[in-house]
């Protein structure tokens, strides 16, 4: 009997920063792996509380760019979507929470 192999997790983060914005430098990629390496870049975004957007396309597309090197311009557009999802998610918060300073994630995976 042949039993499904289940895909092997892989994930990336991103690092972005106010400086990039303010140098035209585009998002890096700040870890990057499969397996465990994949579980431990999870479950250090979790807690630190930075948002996790799930995109097997995009992390695929990740893992092909060196470490700590800016994305790709044929990344822009997908990545700008998931920097737009995390203001969006962290715009809602903010006002629904009290008035206190927060810092801004630059983190995604």
């Amino acid at each position: 009997m042949n039993t499904p192999v289940a895909p092997r997790l892989r994930a990336a983060a991103l690092a972005y920063e106010a400086s990039d914005v303010a140098t035209q430098r585009a998002p890096r990629v700040a870890a990057k792996g499969r397996g465990w390496v994949a579980e431990e870049i999870i479950t250090r975004a979790r807690a630190a509380g930075v948002p996790i957007h799930e995109s097997r396309e995009l992390v695929d597309l990740l893992l092909q760019v060196d470490l700590d090197r800016e994305i790709p311009a044929a990344l822009y557009f997908a990545v700008a979507e998931v920097l737009a999802w995390v203001y969006r998610l962290e715009h809602s918060a903010l006002a629904t929470a009290p008035q206190t300073s927060v810092p801004v994630r630059t983190r995604i995976t």
